[in-house]
């Protein structure tokens, strides 16, 4: 919305300050600035507000709003005096506004940093969180305006606006004044009030995807009149699944006296159903979507799926118009799923929504999916079918418009019906985001990941997101850090979702084999190797090895207190004729479920070679069934016999990690296992333990499992303790690839339980504000607005400022300024080129080491000379020479997208040649650094490989904590690299740096909640 010309020019309409926002109710609405265009809607909205409500805001009754109130409310200059507005439809619900004051109440300008604010919702809005969105936008416009304080007077009787201040988390003070309660709040965001902040938008946003998963009634627009068709086969599928709503067809074409179609009833606009519809599945050519959509908004759908195609797939043409889709369905409050979606499935029994195209609605399950691809989609849910696993939710997003990966972890963070979350991604429109939701999902449940379109270089067509620069290796490590599981293929993604769902988590890397085939037995032995499990020699049971023999292997290795997990490998039995006895699957699978019905806590895997009927029998067990809750013993104080804990997959509740205020309860979440002792934890064990975590203790019994062992169980629970269903797998290397993905995912789980810390003595030797005045000084300086490079000097004492020491060099454009310099510094020296070409190539002789004299330095400066040009084209310097030690790099850059990340490898060609770097997001913790160092193959080197002396980690791990400490506290330096960094048995020295400042990027998960608009 444009300004008027009656508005201040030197304060124009900031745009910026326009946001999408989710409500609490999972509705949407849009906040704006208010302007002089406004006026009859602010009279229209005034006068659907109570006359308790206007009470409350002006303290008298106060019946209409005078013209002078009218161009008060609506005449803003945008900085001492704001007014907000959350609109739907075009017509406002709330506003809020701020009237900057001095110290005597009496309006000012700045440098006044206090004002009055005010607030007014619709009372047909109140309860939908419309004031508590407000109030975030109203606080971040005043920050950004420099105002540091609100003030406000509240009726004691108006209990919901105290509760509106009182619960967002800002520091805050109370009095008691004339009559009326008079708060002031502090603005500055605090760790409270970012926690609220976020607990409110996981709800809003997991309700947002409820509703369209679970609408009490269903339209497809655009249903066609004769069989085949989009619209008519989503309305077959949503009839054969047994939707319990209702359902209705519509379709502008039909003709007038048709009231029925396949049974449902019939209609040629939504205007003609007399009951409220929920969710609309619209079907029809994208020229006439708008038209539908403005149907659904005023009729009140809450929700929309766009199967229509036509959008930004294909071009700039066509990502106008899904943008404006989207600004279209967000005005009325609705969000969507689409536009070029597949559909969307809820198989609870109390729903049974199958609204996509699948022909057959999957069976009930403990997994969600969620994808970006619809044809990927059908291949996910086809394999899952075969597989014999059943979904809990599925949404395929098509061109991902409005909602995303984001909307689904919040969505499946809290529902009690997902175990395991699945996701086919090819763009991550905020990076930053993903990681924080993943991060949080995955402490409570699985979060599987494969991410398309990662080497293109290019956004997947119809996708509009930020460019991130990253690689994606990268990308990749960022996610595992977030406790994400990510793999290559679909195929991985169903592999490690099946032994998820179905299977407790390991507690340590020691796995059992046993079967029937030595040969299947050593591939997989193998194949544990190669994924950094630790397997027991295989148990060959031979060729003449029964069913019976199969259950009472597997009974022995599940008591057996050395091993973590179970891989069954399994070949055909052979009969006297020569050809494989039928009727062996089913057999088999019913003496395995026998084996771990005895009780276990360990994961159990199965490796089969054309065992026809197997793989279903073994699945067919309790796959649409609620898991069983359990408590779970420490692997060391775990006896040998058999425990009484059943196998299957574990509920319990969420681990000890804090809660954010105001998040609810926390959601159900899958029993980790303590650690065990012994090796197996770090990648490299020589390579030296990372700060271990303390072993959690056994998480709380879940629902219908008693906290008194001796207790009756529930009938819930009973039904419960049936066999859980065992994955199959054709290859030995599939089933272990599943299997090392838990054992990795069940470590981070234990050490997330308990967070790391950023030490305390940093605090002591770090400046930051020298640091910060001293950026502040050299962007000032800058010519270009878009920043500048450091100069070695400057580098050097930003760095400083952090207790980060680089060695000072000293220029030698001549040999007597280098014995000059040399003889200041004492020797040994180096003599280093530092041009551009040269820079960090001791490779190509442009590194002197070890000079012990002046003569030595004479004829190596002449040899440097000789060999690669001239001084001034090679800008030679002498440094002090540092302790022996190992040559590493450190490096931080702030990515627009993703965020500030740290970087650690080996310098030279372990990094650059081979790719071996390792990545966290900053601000890092201690176990962060300690993990940073350990995560790299050529880890070994710093821990005494091959005899050599290990190096001072711990001073490395200091120095990446500074390094993380300066970027995450000034935002400017957007670029540091530290190379080499010689770390020495004791000690490490910095011998070079350099260092970029810029002003910030954008942060996108600060502020307040909105909505991205791709």
């Amino acid at each position: 919305m444009e300004p008027t010309p009656e508005q201040s020019p030197h304060h124009a309409y900031p745009d910026h300050w326009e946001a999408d926002v989710v409500l609490r109710d999972g509705g949407t609405a849009r906040i704006r600035p208010i302007t002089t265009d406004d006026a009859e809607r602010l009279v229209s909205f005034y006068e659907q507000v109570s006359d308790e409500s206007k009470y409350y805001r002006f303290f008298a009754p106060y019946p209409r709003l005078s013209d002078r109130d009218v161009h008060r409310f609506t005449h803003h200059d945008y900085v001492d005096r704001v007014g907000l507005a959350v609109t739907i439809g075009g017509e406002f619900i709330g506003t809020v506004r701020y009237d900057r004051i001095n110290d005597q109440g009496r309006p000012a300008s700045a440098p006044a940093d206090e004002a009055e604010v005010a607030f007014l919702v619709q009372d047909a809005h109140q309860g939908r969180g419309v004031a508590s969105a407000l109030l975030e936008h109203i606080a971040a416009v005043a920050r950004e305006r420099g105002i540091r304080r609100f003030a406000a007077e509240v009726l004691p009787a108006n209990n919901k606006m105290i509760k509106v201040f009182r619960d967002g988390g800002y520091t805050q003070r109370r009095s008691f004044e004339d009559g009326s309660v008079h708060l002031t709040l502090d603005l500055e965001p605090t760790e409270k009030s970012l926690a609220v902040q976020r607990g409110r938008e996981q709800r809003a946003e997991a309700r947002s995807v409820q509703r369209l998963l679970a609408p009490g009634s269903v339209a497809v627009i655009g249903t066609g009149r004769t069989p085949g068709g989009v619209g008519r086969t989503v309305l077959r599928n949503l009839l054969a699944s047994g939707y319990t709503g209702r359902t209705y067809a519509v379709n502008r074409a039909f003709d007038e006296g048709l009231a029925t179609l396949d049974g449902v009833p019939a209609h040629r606009s939504l205007g003609e159903i007399d009951e409220q519809v929920d969710l609309a599945v619209i079907a029809v050519p994208a020229h006439r979507v708008p038209e539908a959509v403005a149907d659904c908004g005023e009729h009140g759908v809450q929700g929309l799926v766009v199967l229509s195609a036509g959008y930004a797939e294909r071009g700039a043409e066509g990502r106008e118009l899904q943008r404006e889709l989207v600004r279209q369905a967000r005005s009325y409050g609705m969000r969507i799923i689409g536009p070029n979606a597949f559909g969307i499935i809820n198989t609870a029994e109390s729903v049974r929504l199958n609204a996509s195209l699948a022909p057959e609605s999957p069976a009930r399950g403990r997994i969600g999916l969620f994808t970006q691809s619809g044809a990927i989609g059908i291949a996910l849910l086809s394999g899952l079918h075969r597989r014999g696993a059943g979904l809990s939710s599925f949404i395929s997003a098509g061109n991902r418009a409005d909602v995303s990966g984001n909307d689904f972890l919040q969505y499946s963070f809290e529902d009690a019906d997902t175990d395991v979350a699945l996701l086919y991604l090819e763009s991550l429109g905020n990076p930053r985001k993903f990681n924080r939701l993943a991060r949080r999902t995955a402490a409570v449940k699985p979060v599987v990941v494969v991410k398309g379109a990662r080497h293109s270089g290019s956004t997947p067509p119809g996708h509009a997101v930020p460019v991130s620069r990253i690689p994606d290796a990268t990308v990749s490590a960022l996610m595992r850090q977030a406790g994400v599981i990510r793999v290559d293929t679909v195929t991985e993604m169903v592999d490690a979702g099946l032994l998820l769902a179905g299977q407790p988590l390991p507690a340590g890397p020691r796995v059992a084999i046993l079967g029937n085939s030595e040969s299947l037995g050593l591939l997989t032995y193998d194949a544990c190797l190669a994924e950094g499990l630790r397997p027991r020699p295989p148990i060959d049971l031979t060729t003449a090895a029964s069913p019976q023999d199969f259950r009472d292997a597997l009974a022995e290795a599940l008591a057996d207190g050395t091993c973590d997990a179970v891989i069954v490998t399994a070949i055909p039995w052979v009969g006297e004729n020569g050809e494989a006895e039928t009727g062996d699957g089913q057999v088999l699978a019913a003496a395995l479920h026998k084996a771990v019905a005895g009780g276990s806590a360990k994961p159990v895997a199965v490796v089969h070679v054309e065992i026809g009927g197997l793989a279903e029998a073994l699945a067919a067990a309790s796959s649409t069934a609620a898991p069983r809750p359990r408590t779970v013993t420490p692997a060391a104080d775990r006896p040998r016999a058999a425990t009484t804990l059943p196998t299957g997959p574990a509920r319990g509740t969420a681990p000890a990690t804090p809660a954010a205020p105001e998040t609810g309860p926390a959601p159900a979440a899958r029993s980790t296992p303590p650690a065990s002792p012994g090796p197996g934890s770090p990648a490299y064990p020589e390579a030296g333990p990372a700060p271990e975590a303390p072993t959690t203790p056994p998480l709380r019994p879940g629902p219908g499992s008693p906290a008194d062992p001796q207790a009756s169980p529930t009938p819930e629970a009973a039904r419960d303790h049936a066999p859980g269903r065992i994955p199959a797998y054709p290859a030995a290397e599939r089933a272990v690839r599943a299997l090392a993905e838990a054992v990795k995912y069940a470590q981070w789980r234990r050490q997330a339980a308990v967070p790391g810390k950023i030490p305390e003595f940093l605090d002591d030797t770090i400046d930051e504000p020298g640091a910060a005045a001293l950026i502040e000084a050299q962007l000032a300086t800058a010519p270009d607005p878009r920043g500048r490079p450091l100069t070695h000097d400057e580098a050097r004492e930003l760095l400083g400022r952090y207790g980060i020491a680089v060695r000072p060099t000293l220029p030698a454009p001549d040999p007597e300024a280098a014995v000059a310099a040399a003889t200041r510094l004492g020797y040994p020296v180096a003599l280093k080129t530092t041009a551009p070409h040269l820079r960090h190539r001791a490779d190509l002789g442009g590194v002197r080491l070890d000079i012990a004299d002046e003569e030595a330095l004479r004829r190596a400066y002449g040899e440097l000379t000789d060999l690669l040009g001239k001084p001034a084209e090679l800008l030679p310097v002498v440094q002090a020479m540092a302790p022996r030690g190992v040559d590493t790099v450190v490096r931080a850059s702030i990515d627009a997208a993703a965020g500030a990340v740290l970087s650690f490898g080996l310098a030279g060609a372990p990094s650059e040649l081979l790719g071996d770097t390792a990545h966290r997001l900053v601000p890092a913790t201690d176990r962060d650094a300690a993990e940073l160092i350990r995560s790299i193959r050529a880890a070994p080197v710093l821990f005494g490989w091959r005899g050599s002396a290990p190096v001072d980690t711990a001073a490395l791990e200091e120095l990446l904590l500074r390094l993380s400490r300066l970027v995450d506290d000034h935002p400017e330096v957007v670029s540091v690299a530290l190379e080499p960094v010689v770390v020495a048995p004791h000690g490490l020295t910095v011998l070079g740096a350099s260092v970029r400042l810029a002003p910030p990027p954008a942060r996108s998960d600060l502020g307040p909640r909105r909505l991205p608009n791709y």
